[in-house]
């Protein structure tokens, strides 16, 4: 019997030859103009918008209490020890609860991802990136780079995640820290216009062709046109690797990833951060 937990991470690692349910609600979700008639029917008849709408018919006072109930604190773990989450732990109910009995979208936001922690660590460990500037963490999950951002004196930080669970895990992950919480938006902001914004950091978020080339395309307009600097969190994942972007990047650290995250991770062994630089 699959755990919740060992379901998120084999999802997350296995989009590109994944073909179930939960890989089309989520490209719905992401892309729902460019989904084909017969997959929003399938996307309706899989009758999963209740998790959706049980979301937004709860307070925040509720899902705080679940994810209180459901989670531990952790941090030292990590690549950034100084950083208090509230993530999944062998602990934790749902480490083995069978994934159909989670009432949410998948808690990508309950795990801290190799990319997500080699941003964060670079951000403190070079505060000046984001000493005064104005931040958008796209795909912030459980908002630890959102939180590097501010520890290191952004002047202003917008933590940007479709998944509104994640935006309340962002603000409890802000009090942890002692913090006063970033601006949370739950829509889609890739394609968006993405105006005054001085750096904007992705974390683990090249684990799709698809997304990858529609992040390819926004982040050239973001630099192009409002001359915004981009850093990007990756440990490696062929989806990143193989993709044309790769070419545009410049290598600015690489981690060595603690032993328990290599081990939750399928073996993967380091993490890089990358400056997207279109004019390569």
């Amino acid at each position: 019997m699959i755990s919740l937990c060992r379901h998120v991470r084999t999802r997350f690692s296995s989009l590109t030859s994944s073909r179930d349910a939960n890989f089309v609600i989520m490209f719905a979700r992401v892309w729902p103009r460019d989904c084909s008639p017969r997959v929003k029917l399938f996307v309706r008849a899989l009758g999963r918008t209740h998790r959706c709408l049980s979301i937004s018919c709860q307070s925040d006072e509720h899902v705080r209490r679940f994810i209180s109930e459901n989670t531990e604190v952790v941090g030292e773990q990590s690549l950034t020890p100084e950083v208090k989450l509230r993530l999944f732990t062998p602990n934790c109910r749902f480490w083995r609860e069978r994934p159909e009995l989670w009432p949410f979208d998948e808690p990508y936001w309950a795990i801290y991802w190799p990319g997500g922690q080699a941003l964060s660590r670079y951000l403190l460990d070079n505060p000046a990136v984001c000493r005064g500037k104005k931040v958008l963490d796209v795909g912030s999950g459980c908002g630890a780079s959102a939180i590097a951002a501010k520890l290191s004196g952004a002047a202003h930080v917008v933590a940007n995640d479709i998944d509104a669970v994640a935006a309340v895990a962002t603000l409890m992950n802000c009090e942890l820290n002692g913090l006063e919480p970033p601006v949370c938006v739950t829509d889609n902001m890739i394609g968006s216009q993405a105006e005054g914004f001085d750096l904007i950091l992705l974390g683990d978020m090249f684990y799709h062709e698809p997304l990858a080339t529609s992040l390819h395309s926004w982040l050239d307009r973001c630099i192009k046109t409002h001359g915004t600097k981009v850093l990007i969190g990756d440990p490696g994942r062929a989806q990143f690797e193989e993709h044309g972007i790769r070419r545009l990047l410049c290598l600015l650290a690489r981690f060595e990833l603690p032993k328990s995250v290599r081990e939750e991770n399928y073996g993967l062994t380091c993490s890089s951060v990358w400056c997207y630089h279109p004019e390569l």
